[in-house]
């Protein structure tokens, strides 16, 4: 296999779009566009701590994740509905939360709560991968008014952070997965890396056949080149 459902060759990342200030009253916001995949991004800031970091000088960053009902081929029902978020929804915010925090400075962030709610207005596969690339940049806008503000330092977001999937689909090692993809991938990876070159997560899963040391390693390298790459996105959207 050479080229791909959507015509990309394998180690080419979807069409990257993030597109800032799309809500008037949020810190920060954004949507980000992976192919057919759209979330809208939004960072909230709350002058308060959570209850377990009362009197210390730590702020917090955590996430929600949510689907809209028609995100994708047929309806589904909203979790609001149903009294709690499904057990997806609760593994995919805590991953945007533990991404996030990663590469912030707590303490210098002062004593207050960040909030990014990742929306999927959109699902063609990465949804979560393209909630944490977003999610960076919404944070990243509602910090820079804190700093502007003189509330926050210079110095509390540490590095960037992005993410994206791999995987193996008839033996060929696949960069940003679609839909489609995903669906008949014999192996499946979600990557999270830091600007400086470190790992929040590298999460995979064999649907058949185990995978070896070297598939594996290979995968990982190629999600490093696509994360490069959405950091020069990232930039970009934050005229950088």
């Amino acid at each position: 296999m050479t080229q791909r459902i959507d015509g990309r060759q394998p180690g080419q990342l979807r069409p990257v779009n993030i597109t800032t200030g799309v809500l008037d009253f949020a810190e920060g916001s954004c949507i980000v566009e992976f192919g057919r995949t759209r979330v809208l991004c939004a960072a909230s800031v709350e002058e308060r701590q959570p209850g377990w970091l009362r009197n210390t000088q730590s702020g917090w960053v955590t996430a929600e994740y949510a689907m809209l009902p028609r995100a994708t081929h047929t309806r589904s029902q909203r979790e609001v509905e149903r009294g709690r978020p499904g057990g997806r929804t609760q593994e995919i915010q805590r991953l945007i939360g533990r991404s996030l925090r990663g590469v912030v400075n707590l303490e210098l962030l002062g004593q207050r709560t960040i909030t990014v709610d990742c929306d999927v207005l959109q699902a063609d596969g990465g949804t979560r991968t393209a909630s944490i690339t977003g999610g960076f940049v919404a944070l990243s806008m509602a910090v820079e008014k804190l700093v502007k503000a003189g509330a926050a330092s210079p110095a509390a977001i540490m590095a960037p952070v992005a993410a994206v999937s791999v995987g193996v689909v008839k033996g060929v090692p696949l960069l940003d997965l679609c839909y489609e993809e995903d669906s008949t991938a014999e192996v499946d990876f979600n990557v999270v890396m830091t600007g400086e070159d470190a790992f929040v997560e590298v999460q995979g899963t064999a649907e058949g056949k185990p995978f070896s040391r070297a598939a594996m390693d290979a995968l990982v390298d190629l999600a490093r080149a696509g994360i490069i790459e959405l950091f020069a996105a990232q930039r970009a959207a934050l005229g950088g």
